[in-house]
């Protein structure tokens, strides 16, 4: 085992605990960044690109025919597909954290549609699915299991927040275990069903999963309601026949208590586990390997890597998995650094110099490795955590178009993120789409009072129909400060009298004669 140091070029701050890695075809894939995505890359998605122990970001792009992917930190996350290379590979992602600290409880599908060296694309698709679904919650795992020529997802563990009705002011964005309960997911016929199984007493995050055909490994986790990190091993074993599943569970010896430990392999067999915490103020730094053998588990103890001095005294570490025996570790950096929110990387190579080589991974990783966000937690607590998936290779990226964080411009306080009024509540670090319009910044609309300003549609309580309307048409706009200025000031509307209309002269004449007529015809017969 190898540990080699890795500079991050002017976007460290990007790779915070939360986010998770991608790896199609040997490409590693940046995803789940603090923060709404900014203007250089709407996606949220980069491309990780590895010279000379140099870590660069490359922006990566959606297709059209892509639904919206929010930058989801601490989800759950596996991959559908046996080989890299195969046209059906894909990634699952469920639940996680949004920016602004919302859980998801939303399924994505995303697979990689066109690669060059210019341009990744990628295509994500929304599953909906019926019957009993999983509540939203971060720190579970997900998994692919095969039996009888078919497939269905198992999603199990994680924390959500307390129920609405059980939270109190002290507490309410506390979170608690999730119910143990494993969720059997048919992608083919949008159906989701769960069980509950009597093994499992307790609820478990931030636990590793290894699955291999129809068998799941469940190994350690950390359970709330205890404060305890779970010793038992776990075989869950899913029978896929024509009716109805079957699902069983074991309890096995030779577990580990530990929680956010890591997970690579190294063969079509084996494994190394790598990291986590024996308790909330000790970290762990011994390695053990697994092996899979039949349906047989092995766990044995294995030399760990020389570690530095950095890593031994850090308080807290965090990484996962880099695919083919790699793993990407991450430490706070120094307080004196000018960048508060930097951290050292370091990537950990567990196969030996003649076994690095590619290899297809036949057996299917669904580890969820983490250490806790240092601005929501105290330290060692395993509440935040964030799964990686990728290999540490160096790739042949042209430098042009390479992502770097000094080109952003400061949006704290001018562009889309002013305070446009009093009651403004745009913030860029918890903004949410509003609007369908609405990709990776607010709609804004200009008032024309005073000498022009703009303001935040959503902050005047534009309806999506009126701010159409209102983009469209040659108008002048007046936001709420300045309509009722701008009415006083107009000259009050033109009162336009209506005119009688005169009598016909024809009318009157007539009258006149007929009268003429009657006076003649009585002298006449007068005089008669």
């Amino acid at each position: 085992m190898s540990l080699q140091m890795v500079s991050a070029i002017s976007n460290s701050s990007l790779l915070q605990p939360g986010f998770s890695l991608l790896n199609f075809d040997g490409h590693v894939f940046f995803f789940g960044q603090k923060g709404w995505p900014k203007r250089s890359c709407p996606t949220g998605v980069f491309l990780l690109d590895i010279k000379q122990n140099e870590l660069k970001m490359k922006p990566a792009f959606f297709s059209k025919d892509s639904c919206y992917l929010p930058p989801l930190r601490y989800p759950a996350l596996c991959t559908l597909g046996n080989s890299a290379k195969s046209d059906e590979y894909q990634y699952i992602i469920h639940g996680g954290k949004t920016p602004n600290n919302d859980l998801s409880d939303k399924i994505y599908f995303i697979s990689l549609v066109n690669k060059n060296s210019k341009k990744m694309t990628f295509r994500c698709i929304e599953k909906d699915v019926g019957g009993d679904v999983p509540e939203a919650r971060y720190g579970h795992t997900i998994s692919v299991v095969h039996s009888r020529g078919k497939s269905m997802s198992v999603i199990f563990g994680g924390r959500s927040y307390t129920p609405l009705a059980q939270r109190t002011t002290e507490k309410w964005n506390s979170v608690v275990d999730c119910l143990p309960s494993v969720f059997l997911i048919d992608f083919e016929f949008g159906c989701c069903t769960s069980y509950m199984l009597p093994e499992l007493q307790d609820g478990l995050s931030f636990h590793v999963s290894i699955t291999r055909g129809d068998t799941i490994y469940i190994l350690g986790g950390h359970s709330l309601q205890n404060n305890i990190r779970c010793p038992n091993l776990y075989k869950l074993k899913v029978d896929l026949p024509l009716g109805s599943p079957a699902v069983t569970c074991t309890i096995l010896p030779g577990g580990i208590s530990v929680s956010s430990a890591i997970v690579t392999q190294i063969s079509d067999t084996e494994f190394v586990l790598v990291g986590g915490y024996h308790s909330d103020n000790q970290k762990r730094l011994v390695c053990n390997t697994i092996v899979l053998e039949d349906s047989k588990i092995e766990i044995v103890e294995r030399e760990s890597p020389e570690w530095t001095p950095d890593i031994k005294h850090c308080r807290i570490w965090f990484g996962c998995d880099m695919g083919k025996g790699s793993i990407l570790l991450g430490i706070p950096g120094a307080n004196k650094q000018l960048i508060s929110d930097a951290n050292y990387f370091y990537i950990l190579r567990c196969k030996g110099e003649e076994e690095d080589k590619e290899e297809e991974l036949t057996t299917q990783i669904c580890s969820q490795t983490s250490s806790e966000d240092p601005e929501d937690s105290t330290p060692f607590e395993d509440s935040e955590e964030f799964c990686f998936s990728a290999e540490a290779s160096s790739f042949d990226i042209d430098d042009t178009d390479t992502y770097n964080e000094d080109d952003e411009e400061d949006e704290s306080e001018t562009g889309y993120w002013i305070t446009c009024c009093a009651s403004c509540n745009i913030d860029i670090n918890s903004w949410v789409p509003f609007y369908s319009t609405e990709l990776n910044k607010p709609a804004m609309i200009l008032c024309s009072g005073g000498t022009g300003h703009w303001v935040h549609a959503q902050c005047m309580d534009l309806s999506e129909t009126m701010l159409l309307r209102l983009s469209e048409a040659n108008v002048k706009y007046f936001c709420n400060k300045h309509i009722d200025l701008n009415k006083g000031l107009q000259t009050p509307p033109k009162v336009v009298h209506l005119k009688k209309q005169p009598m016909k002269p024809l009318r009157k004449k007539k009258t006149m004669k007929l009268a003429t007529t009657t006076k003649k015809s009585f002298l006449r017969r007068l005089f008669e």
